[in-house]
């Protein structure tokens, strides 16, 4: 399909995966020769032709923990706290 539609990144490679699965390669050989002007089409203008809009692809992050979180940032309070100490009255409280 990439001779029909014009592919930059992997994103594309990702959307252009989805859109086969959503409409099958007849389809959306059909669409990329219906959008496209003199040049190859873009993903996205292909998703636009067929009323799609394709799922957002983000890298996901690993889940950390709550207790995690608050470890850390009781970490950070007790880096600033000290940080404060040493400065002296007067310093920013934390």
């Amino acid at each position: 399909m990439e001779h029909l539609i014009r592919i930059l990144n992997d994103k594309d490679r990702r959307t252009l995966a989805w859109l086969r699965e959503q409409v099958g390669e007849a389809a959306l050989g059909a669409a990329a020769e219906r959008c496209g002007g003199p040049t190859k089409p873009y993903v996205s203008r292909v998703c636009r032709c067929l009323g799609l809009r394709p799922p957002i692809f983000g890298e996901s992050r690993p889940h950390i923990s709550t207790a995690t979180a608050e470890r850390s940032l009781a970490s950070i309070r007790e880096i600033l706290a000290a940080a404060a100490a040493r400065r002296g009255p007067g310093s920013v409280r934390v």
